[in-house]
């Protein structure tokens, strides 16, 4: 599992707008060197932030970019869904089927349970995870995701085994 430069660099560029404050714009070039990411690609990923709707530009003398909602209704789970798109999505086996155009395992496959239920538990921590909780110090945020993930991890093996079980009766 990989994150990629994309949605890394985007989220940067988010929180970087979070750290701003409401009412305050920043332009591509000054979000470029506060990051010490070049124009082109800031542009970019500004970019696919505003069709995603998570920025707005701001036209005029005190332009730029904002964000275009407050920085605790933004979760991560939509900044990277906006940025790459899921780790595991319903799609996923069409588009690895192999040569194949279906997948050789589409009846019984023993990874699909994995990949659901990584997906599953990186979801419930990335949406109760805000652009405002990434503004805090790191060992604030460490020990957020954890207690995240203590609630998280036991509340989905338990959905999981509940799915278990009705499949089987």
């Amino acid at each position: 599992m990989k994150l990629s430069a994309q949605e890394e660099y985007g989220l940067r560029c988010l929180l970087h707008l979070a750290r701003l404050g409401t009412g305050r714009s920043s332009t591509i070039p000054e979000i470029s060197r506060a990051e010490g990411l070049s124009v082109p690609n800031v542009a970019k990923l500004m970019r696919i932030l505003r069709l995603g709707g998570l920025v707005q530009s701001v036209r005029g003398q005190a332009g730029g970019y904002t964000l275009a909602k407050d920085p605790e209704r933004i979760s991560v789970a939509s900044a990277l869904e906006v940025l790459g798109g899921k780790f595991f999505s319903p799609g996923f086996c069409q588009r690895h089927s192999g040569r194949q155009q279906a997948c050789a395992h589409s009846d019984d496959c023993s990874l699909r349970p994995l990949w659901r239920l990584i997906q599953t538990v990186l979801s419930e921590i990335l949406e109760r995870t805000s652009l405002k909780d990434l503004l805090e110090a790191e060992e604030q945020v460490e020990r957020k995701v954890r207690d995240l993930t203590a609630t998280v991890v036991p509340l989905v093996a338990g959905t999981a085994a509940d799915l278990r079980a009705a499949e089987q009766q």
